[in-house]
């Protein structure tokens, strides 16, 4: 791992549960001597992505403002699906929300809660694992094979929980299904109490680049009438996807590498 590598992966120790730490812990962390975690901050420090508070301790800095603005104006999921995923929320009663691929994981990108959101539910910045959910399992459905090969070599242990299948074969059978459905609907697959129903987003190149999801609570006693939602839902799919396509003033993402 490179030097540059090794500063930027100081960020990675920065979450809602733990958005504070000094020097020394993450020097301790990351196994580094404290002489080089010093430097990495200083030049984090004055990249704007860290800032100080007291105790010497930093969090997260006033530059990641700026650049998620930026994502949210340049981030064609994001520009493009959101009133498409708000007015999908409003005409369903149902939260919404709009994911992207990225890496090993899915991280939601934009949320439309209702009154009566499940709590836990999926948010922005909100990143977890490839495998599990609704909004996971129809992105898993349209990867290309040596993608979908390397997350079932990684996440092995996590597939076979989720009831994905026990081995290779019985996997791809049950994302075969899901692509000739066009969506995905699990109940407690991910995070319990939560039913997700979600159906894929693609750029010009036919390529996966996210999903579109409705969520519920799976203790509702109007889960059939959720799923019968199906059609509308990949109906706001496809305009997301035929947005990204037509588009000229936002760029056209290619499928988010799988590292």
């Amino acid at each position: 791992m490179s030097s540059q590598d090794k500063m930027l992966s100081l960020l990675d120790a920065f979450s809602v549960e733990a958005p504070v730490w000094s020097a020394d812990e993450l020097a301790g962390r990351f196994e580094l001597p404290t002489s080089t975690c010093y430097r990495y901050l200083k030049s984090l420090h004055q990249a704007g992505l860290l800032a100080r508070v007291g105790s010497g301790s930093y969090v997260v800095g006033p530059r990641v403002l700026a650049l998620d603005r930026i994502s949210r104006v340049s981030d064609p999921v994001y520009s493009i699906g959101s009133p498409v995923v708000a007015a999908l929320s409003r005409s369903t009663g149902y939260s919404a929300l709009l994911s992207v691929l990225y890496s090993d994981s899915v991280m939601c990108v934009q949320q439309v809660a209702t009154e009566d959101a499940p709590p836990g539910l999926f948010g922005r910045g909100e990143q977890r694992p490839l495998v599990a959910g609704a909004s996971a399992n129809v992105i898993l459905a349209h990867l290309p094979v040596h993608q979908l090969r390397s997350v079932f070599n990684k996440q092995r242990e996590r597939i076979v929980a989720a009831g994905l299948g026990p081995d290779w074969d019985s996997l791809r059978a049950q994302l075969a299904a899901i692509r000739q459905q066009g969506c995905s609907f699990t109940a407690g697959e991910y995070r319990s109490g939560i039913a997700g129903l979600a159906a894929p987003l693609f750029n010009k190149d036919g390529e996966v680049l996210g999903s579109i999801a409705l969520a519920t609570s799976m203790h509702s006693s109007q889960l059939a009438e959720f799923k019968a939602l199906a059609p509308a839902l990949m109906t706001a799919a496809a305009e997301i996807s035929r947005g990204i396509a037509a588009s000229s003033n936002v760029v056209d993402l290619p499928a988010r590498a799988l590292g």
